[in-house]
């Protein structure tokens, strides 16, 4: 079983769940990775503790990771990408796999654009500030391309509270627009780390749907791997083959 530490949103996490289902080739329901899904909106904030002093969520993480650990998880993932600040301090005392969804995201950016691209990040202005993205960027050969601080303030703030809000329709527009201006300063990729995005985007149009890597997609498939991984190594049949 898979532990998911999720609520950072909760519609984000459902997102997240949908997509373990689709990149999972199961014919039938006991195909499936077995999840167990945290989802607890009262995690503290992270933009909050990041940027403004606020409470840190990481004795919350620490104690959901725990949670989903007593209860049987076999491995963990966590479904938004501005907590990945604590994802080493998390990782500490677990011996269990536990991926990254920025080094996910990443490695399926320098996949689709090759080495050398330059890669822009639809992202809260949190996350952009623990250069997470960044430092993972460079080590890949690729080059980040920096976010317009009008782009962040007009379009992909506002959106991700759209989407925290229920309102996905009314956040798609605003964040192909934050795509479109990331590539005419000359990004070739766009990784969408944040996990609102994808679902503001998920009916943008093929000129922008090309441009972007979607974080969360790029940890579901992690996610399956992973569980393939376990069941070899527990001797148990591949997801796909129960």
């Amino acid at each position: 079983m898979i532990g998911v530490l999720g609520g950072m949103g909760p519609l984000a996490t459902v997102d997240f769940f949908a997509k373990v289902v689709a990149a999972t080739p199961a014919t039938q329901d006991a195909g499936h990775v077995p999840l167990l899904i945290h989802s607890d909106p009262r995690i503290p904030g992270r933009p909050a503790a990041l940027l403004h002093g606020g409470p840190s969520p990481l004795p919350a993480l620490r104690a959901a990771r725990d949670r989903l650990i007593g209860a049987g998880a076999q491995g963990i993932v966590m479904a938004c990408n501005t907590a990945h600040y604590w994802h080493a301090a998390l990782r500490e005392d677990c011996d269990l796999p536990f991926p990254s969804i920025v080094d996910v995201a990443c490695d399926a950016a320098l996949q689709r654009f090759g080495p050398g691209a330059r890669i822009g990040l639809v992202a809260t202005r949190a996350t952009l500030a623990t250069g997470l993205f960044h430092n993972a960027l460079q080590s890949r050969g690729l080059a980040w391309v920096a976010t317009r601080e009008q782009a962040l303030d007009e379009w992909v703030l506002p959106a991700i509270a759209l989407v925290k809000a229920g309102q996905t329709a009314q956040a798609g527009p605003l964040l192909a627009q934050a795509v479109l201006q990331m590539q005419a300063d000359g990004a070739s990729g766009i990784i969408l780390a944040c996990t609102e995005a994808p679902m503001a985007l998920a009916h943008a149009s093929a000129e922008v749907q090309v441009l972007c890597v979607d974080s969360t997609d790029a940890l579901a498939h992690a996610t399956v791997a992973m569980w393939q991984r376990l069941c070899e190594t527990n001797g148990t049949a591949h997801a796909h083959d129960k």
